[in-house]
């Protein structure tokens, strides 16, 4: 079996979060890159089946700048067998569209039994991906997953909602999401570490994988306007000088509060 997970290259998001002002794009120079955590639980979901099976194989496929190689090694360093890293320089700014072919293009040419990926980033938050990716591929999709379950030939697991929750399943090939509900995942030692220097990583272009990233009639999203957050105001300060009821009651109406 080939389990292909997906992992992404995030900003911190225990740093700074800004936009370049002039691209529309996240700013990657203004916090450190990280791996995302809920990509990290989509490879202990596939690692943790792998452990009870064999002859199975994990891969980890990631769409990212070139300086990303040192957050995919950390997958490979968690366990997976290898690596794929997309990048072209023409993928940069890339909307959901794109991304979801590119990768579709990706998971299609390795022939994956199953693909696991985390419900949304913490970065993007489209939480669209996953199913994006299993349209252009034809392939059942189960996401938003807590629990998860992989057998030979079908995986199923359990989705929660407001409502309750529902048992799902699907038979291989197949892609699916989890959401944080699942476990944590491993933590590199050193074996790890070092045997994830000798893993391969193959590198693919979009000419590589058939894309058209120029194409005309692609609909890509397109960043008409884009603005500074502007600093927080005061707030108003209410000093009780036995109208402070009064003065509450003002604030709401004025703020359109009551």
């Amino acid at each position: 079996m080939k389990i292909l997970v997906l992992l992404k290259e995030v900003p911190d998001t225990y740093g700074d979060r800004k936009l370049d002002l002039e691209t529309g794009l996240a700013d990657r120079t203004a916090t450190e890159s990280v791996l995302d955590e809920i990509g990290e639980r989509a490879l202990e979901v596939a690692l943790t089946h792998a452990d009870k099976v064999d002859d199975c194989e994990v891969v980890v496929l990631s769409m990212a700048p070139a300086s990303a190689t040192t957050t995919i090694r950390k997958g490979l360093a968690m366990g997976a067998t290898s690596a794929i890293h997309v990048v072209d320089e023409r993928l940069l700014g890339a909307d959901f569209g794109l991304t979801a072919e590119v990768l579709a293009a990706a998971v299609r040419r390795e022939k994956a039994d199953l693909v696991v990926t985390g419900n949304l980033s913490t970065d993007g938050a489209g939480g669209v991906l996953p199913a994006m990716i299993a349209e252009h591929l034809g392939l059942p999709q189960l996401t938003a997953l807590s629990s998860v379950e992989v057998s030979d030939s079908s995986v199923s697991g359990t989705r929660a909602s407001d409502a309750g929750t529902m048992h799902v399943s699907a038979p291989l090939p197949a892609v699916i999401s989890i959401t944080e509900a699942l476990p944590d995942a491993r933590f590199p030692n050193f074996k790890g570490v070092m045997a994830a220097k000798k893993r391969p990583i193959e590198t693919l272009s979009l000419d590589d994988l058939a894309v058209d990233a120029d194409a005309a009639d692609r609909g890509s999203s397109i960043i008409i306007a884009l603005s500074e957050r502007p600093p927080r105001a005061a707030g108003v300060k209410i000093i009780d000088e036995g109208d402070a009821g009064e003065q509450l009651a003002e604030f709401l109406v004025q703020s359109r509060l009551a």
